[in-house]
């Protein structure tokens, strides 16, 4: 196990490095100056060119990535342009916010996208199956911003039950989390139905029947524990995204997270903020594979032995 995760890190590394060269050269073209853009149109070009010699922008490209990655490696990102101010204190104080929000949207839907898709499995072709997957189609197909919209007016605005915006207490979390979990729990209520009636129609599934086991049993002990192992990387995955922050339920909903750290940064064309949140959005993003290939070999045996 210990070698299978060291082989996962040292592979995940060249992907990290790539990426943030490949975010570093891309807001290289970006045209305009970000100091004039930071200060202001009528700022004196004596103190743009201070500033850009201050923060290092006048030197060769290849020399900023060296300094910007050697700094990394410190747990350094740098300074925002527009805050001034620690660019790896902004994502600690914005992390929090995030990481409750993920939390509650994956508890949705997990809560619901499980047990749907076991119900519409076993009651294939009826009407009760219908109604999950429609509801779930819903979840999948209908935008973020429009659900959340929706669901502010309703249950913001209208019914007055939730806060329209702003965390400031654990009902603010509510209405973001059944937003961002119903679209989750859409793909996995699908995903494991189809798994799961795949499963079903195996040769170990028939002799589970012709033994005389429970109905639940065979269908929980025996099915659904070989049909979880697609739905636990999905879990995974989605765990990881929404942890890098969810930017547009964030940004409709007003919360301080991650997401809208990102688009403020792009907004004030803050670089090296924006370079902050997306080379720590991708290092979460890595880990959750890595915590999904880890849960691989504790639901199935064989992948251990493997």
């Amino acid at each position: 196990m210990l070698k299978k995760i060291i082989k996962r890190v040292l592979i995940s590394v060249p992907v990290l490095i790539g990426v943030v060269l490949l975010i570093f050269l891309m807001l290289q073209v970006v045209p305009g100056n970000p100091i004039e853009i930071m200060m202001g149109e009528h700022v004196k070009a004596d103190v743009v060119e201070r500033m850009t010699e201050y923060y290092g922008l006048n030197d060769p490209v290849m020399v900023q990535f060296g300094k910007y990655v050697l700094n990394i490696l410190h747990g350094d990102f740098g300074v925002s342009y527009k805050l001034n101010r620690s660019i790896t204190g902004l994502i600690m104080d914005a992390f929090p916010y995030t990481v409750k929000l993920a939390v509650s949207a994956a508890l949705v839907a997990w809560l619901i996208g499980i047990p749907a898709g076991i119900v519409s499995a076993v009651k294939k072709n009826t009407l009760v199956d219908r109604m999950f997957m429609g509801v779930s189609l819903l979840g999948v197909s209908m935008p973020v911003f429009w659900a959340a919209l929706l669901f502010q007016y309703l249950f913001a605005y209208r019914l007055g039950w939730f806060p329209v915006s702003g965390v400031e207490g654990w009902k603010g979390y509510i209405l973001p989390a059944i937003v961002l979990g119903w679209s989750s729990a859409g793909t996995i209520a699908r995903l494991t139905r189809s798994n799961l009636l795949e499963t079903l129609e195996e040769d170990y599934i028939r002799t589970a029947w012709a033994k005389g086991l429970r109905h639940s049993g065979v269908i929980v002990r025996h099915a659904f524990k070989n049909a979880l192992l697609p739905v636990v990387t999905m879990m995974a995955i989605q765990v990881a995204s929404l942890l890098s922050g969810a930017v547009i339920t964030e940004t409709v909903f007003a919360i301080p997270g991650i997401g809208r750290l990102a688009v403020n940064a792009i907004k004030d064309r803050d670089m090296p903020l924006l370079q902050g949140t997306v080379i720590f959005t991708t290092a979460l993003i890595i880990l959750g594979n890595l915590i999904a290939d880890l849960l691989y070999s504790v639901i199935d045996p064989r992948i251990r032995t493997d």
